[in-house]
């Protein structure tokens, strides 16, 4: 494991403001010859997804849920409340005894952790000069008590105690290759943490895959593997949970001026048969694509992970502010899905109905069985 510190300037969030993965070069979906990924790690603490705070010793300057907030931290500097400055983050009291203070936050799905991101943003005298995270095991829906209650040997370090910064996104990369249910946080001795991302890979229970899901949801392993143009919004949007809470909650590219069109190419959570699709512009009213094309192709026809044929799932030309609801012809199934925005334009959501394969559901369940605790 190893430890950088991020820049500084009021805690800019990993990813914010664009992709890492986003391209503008034109992608070409039509031939056999394009390898593809597994997709982009996503924020397993994350609150959009269901992540929640389920215990913490102490949050008396500022609530330990502001940790799991999506936004990036903001700062008043003016905004002060009978108990002191008001940050938006968790922030405990000043330690006068020895010991440490911690949070516990249990993640929107079992998932493996593959690093871990502490900012401090806007705590500059006073944030903690050391954290550590370790991880647990914990079916259920385990509460305050319950987790008061636990044997320490429950947790398992993930992170061991390593140095912070004030005002700064310190990253930690992690690899045990097992999936956990909880994180904790714990800071030495005391102090401020604006902000707390788990990004990992989701590991769903085979249990709760069977029958019709949603293919694309990021909750079960959806992903977004690449995308053409993310000025506006990012098209992670597009997988999370529930309806959009306005246009910034979906996926936004700029104005295309070439004469080409925009897309994002995903990895199904894994592979399946699609029923129907749900294409969502809701709040997207002179902005919406003009046209939408959804292509599909399964590489496990390749040894090495690349396309087989492409094939067209729909061809829609959308309503504005319109939530599509659209039965698809049956095919085989599928690994990755193409969508193709023309010539440019927002969403809000897609989802893509359908059940996965024999060997979808072996893999589902071998790997549960490979990240085991």
């Amino acid at each position: 494991m190893s430890a950088a510190a991020g820049g500084t300037g009021g805690g800019q969030q990993p990813g914010a403001g664009g992709s890492a993965s986003a391209s503008s070069a034109p992608f070409q979906p039509l031939g056999p010859d394009q390898q593809l990924g597994a997709g982009e790690a996503i924020d397993l603490a994350g609150r959009v997804l269901g992540a929640t705070v389920v215990a913490c010793n102490d949050q008396f300057f500022a609530d330990a849920a502001n940790l799991i907030l999506p936004h990036p931290a903001v700062h008043d500097p003016a905004a002060f409340d009978a108990r002191g400055k008001v940050y938006d983050g968790w922030e405990t009291r000043r330690r006068r005894t020895p010991g440490v203070d911690w949070v516990v936050v249990r993640l929107a799905t079992p998932g493996v952790v593959e690093r871990v991101h502490v900012d401090t943003a806007w705590f500059r005298g006073n944030y903690p000069p050391h954290a550590s995270v370790e991880a647990a095991w914990l079916p259920g829906y385990p509460g305050t008590d319950a987790l008061a209650a636990l044997d320490p040997s429950a947790w398992t370090p993930l992170v061991p105690r390593s140095d912070l910064s004030g005002d700064a996104v310190t990253t930690f990369e992690v690899s045990d290759p097992r999936r956990w249910t909880h994180v904790r946080l714990t800071i030495h001795p005391d102090g401020g943490v604006a902000r707390l991302r788990v990004h990992g890979r989701p590991v769903p229970d085979p249990e709760l895959l069977t029958g019709t899901i949603d293919l694309l949801a990021a909750e079960l392993g959806g992903a977004v593997v690449q995308a053409s143009d993310e000025f506006y919004g990012t098209a992670a949007h597009l997988l999370q949970p529930g309806r959009a809470a306005s246009m910034a909650d979906g996926w936004e590219n700029a104005r295309r001026r070439d004469g080409g069109h925009d897309w994002v190419l995903f990895s199904l959570a894994a592979p399946g048969r699609v029923r129907r699709v749900e294409v969502d512009t809701s709040f997207f009213v002179g902005n919406a694509p003009g046209r939408i094309r959804l292509l599909g192709t399964d590489t496990r026809s390749s040894a090495d992970g690349r396309a087989g044929d492409w094939r067209e799932l729909l061809d829609l030309r959308p309503q504005p502010d319109t939530r599509h609801v659209l039965a698809v012809p049956p095919s085989p199934a599928l690994t990755h899905l193409l969508l193709e925005a023309h010539p440019d334009g927002g969403m809000s959501r897609l989802r893509l109905w359908g059940e996965l394969d024999e060997d979808g559901a072996a893999l589902v369940r071998q790997r549960w069985d490979d990240t085991r605790p």
